[in-house]
């Protein structure tokens, strides 16, 4: 009988220890625009043996979505250098923690097909919006732009407005010049809209993922933030790998037509690895100059914004 009620107190010690476990199980809200990172992960099949639970969290762009993060409401995100300055000069508490190696047709300024506006010179006294807030990368592209051209920045007007909103007044003829992204670069493309200039030697055409600081703090999700930012580099170098079979998901998620999204795809990134020295160079540089331009409130320390050790947490 003391052996029966002993072997029952052992299944029972186990099965509360399994609990226990099971209820301190981290889940990452993973923050993303325009399904970028989840098409990519779904694709690849990367998280499918992760060792903890994860949820997407979806945003138009980057200003609402580090308005998510600011909330501590999610605990990464993923975004262009200046959004990234910008949340960070506004006091978002967070940490970049990767480097995504961007191509730079995938930002451009565009015009309609029958536009009379022909380089970026015609913008001179003219409205120009730009998606999808003040210190966006469109709004980088748009100011590099306009110096390249001899055009000064108060010859033009601009207004900012969110993707989808822009997308609609742009294709309905209420828009005469719109610096974007993709995917709403791309969809416009497609439907016959004229490109003036892309980031080509203008930007950096980097973007990051950044760790929220709260999340960080926690040890157990910080060692899952490292997870997952390794498993982003495998599923990167899939998509590169795989272009057919990574269009078909995201084509799926984003209902777009596969000829219409192939073209983004095509131009989504160069890959995902751990943030460099040259990078952190490039961005104080960024950082400097929408500084003296007044656009980011307080002045960042790239560096001091960035957590290198977290990519190799174990």
């Amino acid at each position: 009988m003391k052996a029966g009620k002993s072997a029952l107190a052992l299944l029972l010690g186990i099965s509360l220890i399994a609990s226990a476990a099971k209820a301190e199980k981290v889940t990452l809200v993973l923050g993303d625009q325009a399904r970028n990172l989840r098409s990519l992960v779904e694709a690849s099949g990367v998280m499918k043996d992760a060792p903890y639970d994860y949820r997407w969290a979806n945003f138009q762009g980057a200003a609402p979505l580090f308005e998510a993060q600011r909330a501590g409401a999610v605990d990464t995100s993923y975004a262009g250098d200046l959004p990234v300055l910008m949340a960070a000069s506004g006091g978002v508490d967070l940490k970049i923690i990767a480097t995504n190696v961007g191509d730079s047709a995938s930002n451009g300024l565009i015009v309609p097909a029958d536009s009379p506006l022909h380089s970026v010179r015609d913008l001179a006294g003219k409205t120009v919006v730009v998606s999808s807030a003040r210190g966006s990368i469109s709004q980088h592209l748009l100011y590099e732009a306009l110096e390249e051209a001899g055009v000064p920045q108060t010859a033009v007007s601009v207004r900012f407005v969110l993707p989808t909103d822009a997308s609609a007044a742009f294709n309905s003829g209420q828009i005469a010049a719109w610096a974007t992204f993709d995917p709403y670069l791309g969809i416009a493309e497609q439907h016959g809209a004229r490109l003036l200039r892309d980031s080509k030697g203008l930007t950096t055409s980097l973007s990051f993922v950044t760790a929220t600081g709260s999340s960080l703090k926690d040890p157990q999700k910080r060692l899952a933030i490292a997870d997952f930012a390794r498993r982003l580099v495998q599923a990167r170098a899939w998509g590169i790998a795989h272009p057919v079979e990574y269009n078909k998901v995201y084509s799926s998620l984003t209902r777009l037509p596969p000829e219409v999204s192939k073209g983004i795809t095509g131009r989504i990134s160069h890959g995902i690895r751990p943030v460099t020295a040259e990078d952190i160079a490039k961005v104080q540089q960024v950082a400097d100059l929408f500084s003296s331009l007044a656009i980011l409130p307080n002045k960042v320390e790239v560096r001091a914004i960035t957590d290198t050790s977290v990519f190799d947490a174990r």
